[in-house]
């Protein structure tokens, strides 16, 4: 089907940044993670201006829209 979401977490188990996948309309997130970033890979966020090229809908992102200020100042609450 390929759904979801990628997230970049914090483990706090591990004391490292680690990424998984939340698929499908579930909370399936491990234990012990703190989500900092959610990149949305449902077709319907990036089908009308990149159609399925969902990688280079994916690069456009992390060159132009992310607020990596905004998860590091998300990493230093934790």
């Amino acid at each position: 089907q390929g759904s979801g979401w990628a997230v970049l977490a914090w483990d706090s188990v591990g004391a490292r940044p680690v990424i998984f996948q939340l698929f499908d309309q579930q909370g399936n997130a491990p234990l012990g993670v703190t989500p900092l970033l959610q990149l949305d890979v449902w077709e319907h966020a990036y089908y009308l201006d990149y159609e399925n090229r969902r990688g280079e809908y994916a690069a456009a992102v992390f060159d132009k829209l992310l607020n990596w200020r905004f998860v590091e100042e998300n990493l230093t609450k934790l």
